[in-house]
């Protein structure tokens, strides 16, 4: 077990079965393709942002709305979602997800304005909210080998997914800003196809969640706390993701090989170093630690020579997959609500941050020079750490019986519920 002050690790976090693994049905196949290509539709803009922008005539602040709107759906579908999976079943909302990001993408890549395009993106993140909120559950149920492997499995999808956005948007995007997202409209349509012939119903939950249940959940003190100190650390997140590419200004390849080695970076330290650090220091030594790790990571990259930025974006990958992981199992563990509830009330809260940030920072840029807004997601990290910090009473039992790996279905990485 990790606790606030170190402890030892229960068996090696990935001895899951290494045959079972590999060993699965079509339908946790598909569904695991799928999500790939939904996580890969997060980071798939980054690298052509300044195409748009130049295609469309739009200034970064206006571009950077294809975030900003992408993520307030995501935010205000967590309330949806679980009230939609428990009514209709995960296949169906899986489907219905699919089928909105096929329909959303594609008009995304027809886009005439930027406003256009943002409405677009904004439909894309609804579906991808259904979809990826889901995902799990159902890789879970279908799974063979236990959820161990199913959510290694899941947790594969994610990285494998952040890491080749930015590559096939630079790739893609080389050639025109449209055909990235005619790209992923069309593997989400395969995905669409997989699931319908290969995935069959899942057991419906036996209690219907309420659209209110994730707000009731924030009335526990340590929940609060959780998601107050992730949605600083999301403003941090964001400004890096979405006004990075602007700061860097290089080329499609060039800013999706920056950001594929960034995705590289966030993937390994999530699965395979965070909970390692967790055991041998205790969660919350190592999220106020990565936290001010990162608020001086992007300091340097504001303030820094252009290969400083660069090397600084790359970096700061590890500290939010550290984060992430951290995160994730203290919001999902430190109040008595259901962890799919729970998960989506906290959810709820910091997709706020990922909404403004990416809006915030250009206009930031605007009011004052390219610095500040580096300066602001610098003191918003270390704002983080000092709620970690204040509230660490409130974490500490959480903190005290967290398990170092994912060891329960509803174990979720960053983007997932």
């Amino acid at each position: 077990m990790s606790s606030s002050t170190g402890g030892t690790a229960e068996g090696d976090p990935f001895d899951s079965g290494s045959t079972s693994i590999l060993r699965q049905p079509k339908a946790v196949w598909a569904t695991a393709g799928a999500s790939v290509v939904a996580f890969m539709g997060i980071g798939l803009v980054d690298p052509i942002l300044p195409s748009i922008a130049k295609g469309l005539e739009a200034t970064p602040s206006q571009v950077s709305l294809l975030f900003t709107s992408y993520f307030l759906i995501t935010a205000v579908a967590m309330l949806v979602t679980g009230f939609v999976s428990s009514r209709i079943g995960g296949r169906k909302t899986l489907l219905a997800g699919l089928a909105l990001v096929v329909v959303f993408a594609g008009l995304a890549g027809t886009s005439g304005s930027v406003g256009e395009l943002v409405g677009f993106r904004a439909g894309w993140g609804l579906g991808n909210a259904l979809f990826v909120s889901t995902a799990l559950a159902v890789i879970v149920g279908a799974a063979a080998g236990g959820s161990a492997a199913a959510i290694l499995l899941y947790e594969s999808a994610l990285g494998l997914g952040m890491a080749c956005g930015p590559l096939v948007g630079a790739v893609l995007g080389d050639a025109s800003w449209r055909y990235p997202f005619f790209g992923t409209a069309a593997l989400m349509a395969v995905g669409f196809l997989c699931i319908a012939a290969f995935l069959k119903e899942q057991p419906r939950p036996a209690e219907k969640t309420s659209l209110l249940a994730p707000i009731k959940a924030l009335g526990h003190g340590g929940l609060a706390s959780v998601a107050a100190s992730a949605f600083f650390y999301n403003y941090t997140f964001f400004t890096v993701l979405a006004f990075t590419p602007f700061v860097l200004d290089m080329s499609p390849y060039r800013s999706g090989a920056v950001f594929f080695a960034w995705g590289l970076l966030l993937a390994v330290f999530s699965v395979l170093v965070a909970p390692r650090m967790q055991e041998r220091f205790g969660s919350l030594k190592v999220l106020g630690g990565s936290l001010v790790l990162l608020a001086a990571d992007v300091l340097v990259l504001g303030y820094g020579s252009h290969t400083a930025a660069v090397v600084c974006t790359v970096l700061s990958g590890a500290f939010i997959g550290v984060n992430n992981t951290v995160y994730t199992e203290l919001a999902l563990g430190v109040s008595d609500a259901p962890r799919p509830v729970a998960s989506a009330g906290y959810n709820f809260v910091r997709w706020f941050a990922a909404a403004a940030a990416p809006f915030l920072a250009p206009k930031i840029e605007e009011w004052t020079d390219i610095h500040i807004p580096f300066v602001v997601a610098a003191v918003t990290a270390l704002a983080g750490a000092v709620v970690v910090l204040v509230r660490r009473r409130a974490l500490t039992h959480e903190a005290a019986e967290l398990e170092p790996r994912h060891a329960t279905e509803d174990s979720v990485s960053v983007f997932a519920n």
